[in-house]
């Protein structure tokens, strides 16, 4: 265990950060899991609506610093991709 004063706080707020990173991980890859279920259901309009939220949901990650730029496009990239497939 930490004794220094600012030890200490660096693990409080390292705490705090990973909550939160790991709750904007867990919306994302729920929108995720909403756009791959449409597009298996073959589900066109559901999925593009889907495709949407997880487009923004992917971006404001991203701007946060929790997933690199890269990783965002990717994965957009793959979704819409999915998404494309079906029509």
């Amino acid at each position: 265990m930490a004794n220094i004063k600012s030890a200490k706080k660096r693990i409080l707020v390292n705490e705090t950060k990973a909550a939160r990173n790991k709750a904007i991980k867990s919306k994302v890859k729920t929108c995720v899991k909403k756009v791959e279920t449409a597009v298996a259901n073959k589900d066109a309009a559901a999925a593009a609506e889907a495709l949407r939220v997880a487009t923004i949901e992917i971006n404001k990650a991203g701007s946060k610093g929790v997933y690199h730029k890269n990783t965002c496009a990717r994965k957009i990239s793959r979704l819409a991709k999915a998404v494309n497939g079906i029509a």
